[in-house]
């Protein structure tokens, strides 16, 4: 139940204008209009009736779910005291990044700013490394099954990132997959191919390594699942873990060493890159 207990056929009217992913600003500027509220004494209702915008508009916006209109934000202003403030924020308001899940936003950004970038994954391709037909058939599999624009701004979102490994020729990105991976038939054998061939050419760029841990290896210290590491320019290292519908930013710095070392022993139970590419071309070659 929220603040003012809506239900029904209010919720319904106030979830017209919502957000589908709403962005850390905008909660940050919800939060902001909240407290000035509450300190000024007002409650959502009487504010509503002040700024003329229903109290269900009103949660919305404090809660991070509607992109205030300027209008609101005027009137906010004027209401709460006509610091400056709410105008002066409102003008770095975003929305949310439209096909990635709020648990990844915060990690997307590392990654376009880490100077290296680890990733150890047994359910699929790494994201970074997906062609269009095989993130297509990843989220046409989606439960609950997604709207046309909902698969749409997904397969753009995960196309989007790849420009990390073409326009960062100078940052190292190193990969670690299982070979089951690359045989798992998802979207068929043509898109398969199509994914393969498209690795086999990341993974022939100088700043790109890729390793393949094979099916008959006898030693694995990565079992509890995927990870990938990264390290900022400020010289920090961090960790993410991902399960279903939900992920972990890791940053510990002894929880991050152990998975840190982790990864670094897999890469000498892998199979170097070299032989990673061969392993990779006979798959190819059967299908």
């Amino acid at each position: 139940m929220t603040e003012d207990g809506a239900g029904g056929a209010g919720v319904a009217a106030a979830e017209v204008d919502r957000e589908p992913q709403p962005s850390d600003s905008l909660r940050t500027f919800g939060a902001v209009v909240q407290a000035l509220r509450e300190n000024a004494g007002i409650s959502r209702e009487e504010f509503g009736w002040l700024v003329r915008y229903s109290k269900h508009t009103v949660a919305a916006v404090e809660y991070g779910r509607r992109m205030p209109d300027p209008s609101f934000v005027e009137r906010a202003e004027e209401v709460l005291g006509n610091t400056g403030a709410l105008r002066r924020s409102a003008r770095f308001l975003t929305r949310g990044e439209a096909g990635l899940a709020a648990w990844f936003r915060q990690w997307a950004r590392l990654e376009r700013e880490a100077v290296s970038l680890c990733t150890y994954e047994c359910r699929l391709v790494p994201g970074l490394l997906q062609t269009e037909g095989y993130a297509r058939a990843l989220f046409e599999d989606r439960l609950p099954v997604l709207t046309d624009e909902q698969l749409e701004a997904q397969v753009a979102a995960r196309l989007g990132r790849q420009r990390l490994l073409r326009e960062r020729v100078t940052v190292p990105f190193s990969f670690i997959v299982e070979e089951a991976v690359f045989r798992r038939r998802l979207g068929g054998s043509g898109v398969l191919r199509e994914q393969l061939v498209s690795v086999l050419a990341f993974a022939r760029a100088r700043n790109i390594t890729l390793q393949v841990v094979p099916l008959d290896v006898e030693h694995h210290s990565c079992v509890d699942g995927p990870v990938q590491l990264v390290e900022t320019r400020e010289g920090r290292r961090l960790a993410y873990c991902e399960g279903q519908e939900n992920g972990r930013l890791i940053t510990e710095v002894k929880e991050v060493g152990i998975l840190q070392q982790r990864y670094d022993t897999l890469r000498s139970q892998a199979l170097n890159p070299t032989e990673s590419q061969g392993l990779l071309e006979r798959i190819l070659g059967e299908l």
